[in-house]
């Protein structure tokens, strides 16, 4: 019977390739599919519905029901039985139609008379492409060997929809890839640009879903799944590494499973070629990772994605290097990508778009560092751009322009010049204090990470750097850095920084920012875990090993550096002692000792708020690291999109703690900075300064737009409206500000 059902499959499969073959435009083929498939399933009925927009079903092609309801009949996503196929993207097969839950009657189509129902999704690579419907009058529901037959019938409708070959009039039988498109993300990096796109991992093409000979495709399939699990194998002899070794086992484990192996079998036996089948796993793999939950099952199941990429790179000989060009403006498109391979394309990159990554990541981290323009979590991206498409990054608002058509084009150049205005403006004060209409002055400097940061310094006017991140030069290795390596880099810094005061904050690793090498830890909350100093001070070796990296890059030199997430005094006395003993061990080898050397910490926990008087007396210096401080203040972590924007920066029980750290620096005489991504923007930057902070620290495109409003800006008068906003009981000041602003011009 099985044997009996093979063949069915594979006709059906030959014949639908029969129609493909064919010359006859696209609703041609659609309606003779339909016809075929009825035929081969022995159904009455068989509709084809496509997505004619990002939420909404048309019945495209039919055999069975009112021919005048094609291309008039549509739904919205999750809306009858068609469309919760489509949102749930799982097969619903029923003998009772009518009485299904989520069932809608459409009058137009004359399917009242049909009782059962077995719909399909038409999906590729986990994207919705429309549903594959059968509908009989029997009230029966469909055999495992019909429902098996349809979804492979599916997998070539979505191969063959790709590849443009149901175009015809009409929205959702248009050309895919040659309309505009407008996508949502969430801003990592600030920022406008306009360029085309580089696909970091280009697509593979399945362009022959039916296969020929069975036998063939099986063998086919068997060399390749040999050729991953040898490569596999010698890269874990070759690996030290923990982490990809993890990973690598986990391919190894996908390659050695008999049940994707057997799945993939079955669908060849069925009539698919062998790269077909692999896809087919891929997308419903796809699928399941974005309705599952558990992030060590989302883990594998991404591991058995990123294998079969492998897997269709060899099987279609369509490698990572396609021979396309890179365009001259080119706008990166990746699911998501590590630092180092960030880093290797550099300034060269006009924007970043990713389909995962987070406001957190070492993406953003180097994107920042490189002034670059990143959109994260923008859904579809990687499946609706191609090579070289134009596009546009809003990175103010979170927008990707894909193919924009001219009235977006029109707009987005108006404000792109309107931007090129304002650095005009901006340069012209580059020299100038931040010196405000009440005669205040506020330090403005810069955040680095890297050393392609540097000539920021004087571009910006930026009078130093008041936080360079050094864990960058621990993520984009595979190994810990020697200790001289460090050293040359930290006085390249220094030399570059031609005696402007740079603030070196020691390695701030753990929460988001895990090093490749490092053993994981599993902790449910990284954020409030094993991070920054507690790293520090349970790793004392490389900690020792970074001070003297740095004591000795000063050749003598000042410096400056400050100890990160420290929320308590004993902390900090402990990392103070650590130096201590780094500058003793320093002193007995005949090194230079700096001949000052300035010691801080980051205030990034509302707990140090409170610290006792003595530790205010005691440290050097204080940087508020405003993104932590506000995330453990508001209990909202930064990294989780339905929560964090539920808290604003201006809400004046923030703005009160913050004034009172001011008011205890301020009493104990320590200095005291603001450091993070509230301090870059100009409103925000504004209301620190009035409430008493005369040093903030930002990316340096930012120093131009805050020292402009800085020095039309009289800090008493906005002192007063805030004062004011917090009398009247309003949760914010936001809106008081801005009306002040309003009537300023």
């Amino acid at each position: 019977m099985a044997e009996r059902f093979e063949t069915e499959s594979r006709k059906l499969l030959g014949r639908l390739r029969d129609v493909m073959a064919g010359d006859d435009p696209g609703q041609a083929r659609l309606d003779k599919i339909t016809h075929l498939i009825a035929d081969s399933i022995r159904t009455e009925v068989c509709s084809i519905y496509l997505f004619r927009d990002e939420d909404t079903l048309e019945l495209c092609a039919t055999e069975g029901l009112n021919a005048e309801a094609v291309h008039q009949t549509r739904m919205k996503m999750g809306e009858g039985l068609v469309g919760r196929v489509a949102k749930r993207r799982h097969v619903i097969n029923t003998a009772d139609a009518p009485n299904a839950k989520g069932f809608r009657f459409m009058p137009e189509t004359g399917e009242e008379v049909f009782s059962s129902f077995l719909g399909v999704p038409i999906q590729r690579l986990g994207e919705a492409m429309g549903v594959l419907v059968v509908q009989s009058k029997e009230a029966r529901e469909f055999s495992t060997d019909a429902v098996y037959a349809l979804e492979v019938v599916a997998m070539v409708l979505a191969e063959m929809t790709e590849l443009g070959a149901f175009v015809g009039e009409g929205a959702a039988m248009s050309a895919r890839h040659s309309q505009p498109s407008m996508l949502r993300g969430t801003v990592a990096q600030e920022g406008v640009a306009e360029g085309h796109i580089w696909l970091h991992e280009p697509r593979v093409v399945v362009s022959n879903p039916i296969a020929d000979d069975p036998h063939r495709e099986l063998e086919r399939l068997e060399e390749a799944v040999e050729e991953v699990r040898v490569g596999v194998d010698k890269m874990l002899q070759m690996s030290r590494d923990a982490e990809q070794r993890q990973v690598l086992e986990a391919y190894r484990m996908f390659a050695n499973s008999k049940g994707w192996m057997r799945r993939m079998q079955e669908a060849i036996s069925n009539g698919l070629s062998a790269e077909a089948a692999v896809e087919k796993e891929q997308s419903i793999a796809r699928a399941r990772m974005e309705s599952v939950a558990d992030n060590y099952l989302r883990e594998r199941l991404s591991d058995l994605d990123d294998l079969s990429n492998r897997m269709l790179r060899i099987l279609t000989g369509q490698g990572a290097d396609t021979g396309a060009e890179m365009p001259t403006d080119p706008i990166l498109v990746a699911r998501n990508i590590g630092p180092a391979e960030l880093l290797e394309y550099g300034r060269n990159l006009k924007g970043i778009i990713l389909e995962g990554g987070s406001v957190g990541s070492h993406a953003a981290i180097v994107a920042r560092a490189l002034a670059i323009p990143l959109i994260v979590q923008t859904a579809r991206v990687t499946n609706e751009a191609l090579n070289g498409d134009h596009v546009m990054v809003d990175g103010e608002q979170g927008i990707v322009h894909l193919r924009p058509d001219d009235t977006v084009v029109t707009a987005f150049r108006d404000k792109m010049a309107m931007q090129t205005e304002a650095l005009k403006r901006y340069a012209s004060i580059q020299d100038k204090p931040a010196l405000t209409e009440c005669g205040q002055i506020v330090e403005l400097h810069m955040n680095a990470g890297l050393m392609a940061d540097l000539p920021s310094l004087e571009s910006s006017g930026a009078e130093g750097v008041g936080l360079f991140r050094t864990e960058l030069q621990f993520l984009v290795r595979n190994q810990m850095p020697r200790r001289s390596e460090l050293s040359a880099l930290y006085t390249r810094v220094l030399d570059a920084a031609q005696g402007k005061r740079v603030v070196f904050r020691t390695l701030d690793i753990g929460s988001d920012k895990v090093l490749p090498y490092m053993k994981p830890t599993d902790e449910p909350n990284p954020a409030l875990g094993w991070r920054a100093i507690r790293v520090g001070l349970d790793k004392p070796g490389v900690m020792q090993m970074q001070l003297q990296a740095l004591i000795r890059a000063a050749q003598g030199r000042p410096l400056t550096l400050m100890f990160p997430f420290v929320a308590q005094y004993e902390e900090y006395r402990q990392a103070r002692a650590a130096l201590d003993k780094a500058i003793a061990r320093e002193t007995r080898l005949g090194h230079v000792i700096p001949d000052d050397i300035e010691v801080g910490a980051m205030l990034e926990t509302p707990s140090l708020g409170f610290a006792p008087r003595q530790f205010f007396e005691d440290v050097g210096f204080l940087s508020i690291g405003g993104n932590d401080l506000k995330q453990f203040f508001f209990a909202a972590d930064r990294e989780n999109e339905r929560v964090r924007k539920r808290y604003d920066s201006l809400n004046v029980s923030f703005l009160s703690f913050l004034e009172q750290i001011v008011e205890r620096c301020a009493d104990t005489g320590t200095p005291l900075s603001f450091c993070g991504e509230d301090a870059g923007r100009p409103v925000e930057a504004l209301c620190l300064a009035a409430i008493g902070l005369r040093s903030l620290s930002m990316r340096p495109a930012s120093i131009g737009p805050v020292k402009s409003l800085l020095r039309r800006s009289n800090l008493e008068e906005v002192r007063k409206v805030i004062m004011d906003a917090r009398h009247r009981g309003e949760m914010s000041v936001r809106p008081a500000i801005m009306k002040w602003l309003a009537e300023q011009g």
